[in-house]
């Protein structure tokens, strides 16, 4: 085993031992021996095992490290650190400006287990209320992580997006708008992208020269009919190549698999159309189909609908009239009540629900009794300051474990309506879970049930639940199920939205905004929430504050 490999095992072990609040000592003996070791000039393989004493920097216990290695090529002591340490925390060594301490209050009192659930608290500002932890070195995080993250093959919509526009731009400018069309998961608004894709209508041969720049991106595949090229950025960039008109090779690069298996089943009315099809309604119409958008386009399920009732005009974000679940500076927003107030406002929206964090929620300045009374009184203050424009009081309280909402009775009835919402122990069996929230779910106060999975796409896997039980028990008790549409939630997951409506469950598009820029997440639940077929009448951020109101004045079956 080389040195090199050698120090390294060393310096893991060091930094592991530092994460876990090992031994100082130890910490310090096995980091100050990777050091030495790294800077021999000599082989350790080559030297009898009796001179390793010798070499400053390694004394006894080092030493039969040191021999384990080159006896064994593993070091149990290492493997045993490895084996308690969650993978993520592992990727947080990765991340500049993350040192063993900082990642040890992490981990340990922060309760956080991977990088998206780190940005995600960035993101929300919590870190600052830690010590080591200010606001220059939350945004350095966030720089830092997102910069690893871009580098990992997949990214959430919303940061594709960020780019889509000065790609697609730049595809113009060499082969001309007519020529070039988004295409694959983003035209699909896949909730995550592996990468961009177009199609070009020029073959191969003069498509790859004119990608050709001075700082040329890396070609890292290529076939008759594509080129795939790894951007500078992290990002891939599929281009299919196609003959005008598009039609035919947009259709194909846009609908899943089983939806061009189902579509291809179908009998063909008019095949002549099929063939010469110069648009992708020219095929639908040949296969005596409506048009299907392509963000419908996942399965051959949404064919068969169409065949059965006209899809309805989806949910676009200019049906949202109002904010609901949103944070301000009484708990971990960044922003306060009246600026969040007057950024909806802005918007065009008609109330806002301010659902700050609860008492439980110590990690993000959750309000006790005391500081709900105070908050409530802000909001009068502030209703008859901005009429006709209205301010709900809500609270996004925490589900404990035993199902149970962290309120007493009369402080949950001082609420316009609670959202109820998983924060901790998401370390559950399906059936607990499940358990969990229908407790949640069938309390008399819980208006709305709030991101049910607590996922966090690219990052962590949502608790396991029973999505039809979820279904059902809203359904029974009146409780409306979020669509969290920041970019790295989108929970409820779209491919559950049908069955709710099926059991006449309505679906809320979400923010969850920390912050007036927050609001804008609203555009990517819209998106998501369109992949459902979700209209605007089914959706409660819709409705009108009339409707709201009177929504609001409904008894729950309980």
């Amino acid at each position: 085993m080389e040195n090199a490999v050698i120090a390294e095992q060393l310096k893991l072990l060091s930094v592991l031992l530092d994460i876990h609040g090992g031994n100082p000592f130890s910490i310090k003996s096995f980091g100050a021996a990777a050091f030495a070791i790294d800077k021999l000039a000599y082989p350790l393989s080559q030297i009898p095992r009796e001179k390793l004493l010798t070499i400053r920097g390694i004394g006894k216990t080092v030493a039969k490290s040191v021999e384990e290695l080159l006896d064994t090529g593993r070091l149990q002591l290492l493997e045993d650190q490895l084996e308690k340490t969650p993978s993520g925390i592992l990727e947080m060594m990765k991340i500049k400006g993350l040192g063993p301490k900082k990642i040890n209050v992490i981990w340990k009192e922060m309760g956080i287990e991977s990088l998206g659930e780190l940005l995600y608290a960035c993101q929300e500002n919590r870190l600052v209320t830690f010590k080591g932890f200010g606001e220059k070195t939350q945004r350095a995080l966030i720089e830092s992580i997102e910069f690893f993250l871009h580098h990992q093959g997949q990214l959430l919509y919303a940061e594709a997006d960020a780019v889509f526009a000065d790609i697609e731009r730049y595809l113009h400018h060499l082969f001309g708008a007519d020529a070039v069309a988004s295409t694959g998961a983003f035209r699909r608004q896949a909730l995550t992208i592996e990468e961009l894709e177009f199609v070009v209508a020029q073959p191969i041969e003069v498509i790859k020269p004119k990608l050709i720049t001075a700082h040329p991106p890396e070609l890292i595949e290529e076939t008759p009919q594509s080129l795939l090229y790894a951007l500078k950025n992290g990002l891939r960039l599929r281009i299919y190549s196609s003959e005008l008109p598009l039609a035919q090779a947009l259709f194909r690069t846009t609908g899943s698999p089983s939806f061009l298996e189902y579509f291809d089943g179908l009998p063909t009315i008019d095949q002549q159309k099929l063939l010469s099809a110069r648009t992708e309604k020219d095929l639908f119409e040949a296969k005596g189909l409506p048009w299907i958008e392509p963000f419908l386009r996942e399965s051959g399920d949404i064919i068969q609908r169409s065949l059965q009732a006209p899809l309805g005009p989806v949910i676009q974000t200019g049906s949202i009239k109002g904010l609901i679940h949103s944070h301000s500076t009484w708990s971990d927003g960044s922003n306060s009540i009246l600026e969040m107030a007057k950024a909806c406002i802005e918007k065009g929206w008609d109330y806002m629900v301010m659902s700050d964090h609860s008492a439980t929620a110590i990690y993000a300045n959750g309000l006790n009794a005391e500081r709900v009374a105070a908050q409530h009184q802000e909001i009068d203050l502030l209703n008859r300051q901005l009429a006709p424009f209205k301010i709900f009081k809500s609270i996004e309280s925490d589900i404990l474990g035993d199902g149970s909402l962290d309120y007493s009775e009369p402080i949950l009835a001082s609420f316009d309506l609670v959202i109820a919402s998983i924060h901790s122990q998401f370390g559950m069996s399906e059936e607990k879970a499940t358990a969990r929230l229908i407790k949640a779910i069938e309390n008399p106060y819980t208006r709305i049930l709030g991101h049910p999975t607590g996922r966090l796409l690219l990052s962590r896997k949502g608790y396991p639940i029973d999505h039809q039980k979820i279904i059902d028990a809203c359904a029974a008790h009146q409780v409306v199920i979020e669509l969290n549409a920041h970019p790295r939630r989108l929970d409820i997951d779209w491919r559950w939205i049908d069955k709710a409506l099926q059991k006449g469950v309505l679906i809320s598009i979400n923010p969850d905004a920390h912050a007036t820029k927050g609001l804008e997440d609203v555009r990517y639940g819209v998106l998501a929430a369109q992949k459902a077929g979700l209209t605007a009448d089914k959706n409660l951020s819709s409705f009108s504050l009339p409707a709201f109101e009177q929504w609001l004045s409904g008894k729950k079956t309980n």
